[in-house]
């Protein structure tokens, strides 16, 4: 038989503040994880890519534009170009539609990426409260 002595108090506000931290961290790592598979499925190319694949980029500005911010507050991650970096390209490239006066068909990047981080989204939030 095992004997204790003492109180244990359970500090609901610090299980509350790690929790908040893991999930900050989980949702951080998540949106990165998004991002770089986005980045790594453009290439740099002077040909246009075909229509249901992703896009390609002369510079690598669509590249480059690839951004990503996690709100601490909200709990929210936004994954995606940055319009002072690419403008309305990468919309256009996402959903389809008209730039600069000529029609895109859709070659989603963003969408893809996200499907394809699915099955990894779970482990990422394991264990994450320490």
């Amino acid at each position: 038989m095992i004997r204790m002595r003492g109180r244990s108090r359970f500090d609901a506000r610090k299980v509350r503040k790690k929790a908040e931290t893991g999930t900050f961290r989980s949702l951080n790592h998540a949106a990165a994880a998004i991002r770089l598979t986005a980045r790594r499925s453009i290439r740099r190319s002077p040909k246009e890519s075909t229509a249901g694949t992703p896009p390609h980029t002369r510079r690598g500005l669509l590249k480059r534009s690839l951004l990503y911010n996690v709100d601490k507050a909200k709990m929210t991650a936004v994954i995606g170009p940055a319009y002072s970096i690419a403008g309305r390209s990468g919309s256009a490239h996402e959903f389809g539609g008209k730039y600069y006066g000529r029609k895109y068909p859709k070659r989603e990047y963003m969408g893809p990426a996200l499907r394809t981080n699915e099955r990894r989204l779970p482990k990422l939030w394991a264990d994450s409260i320490k």
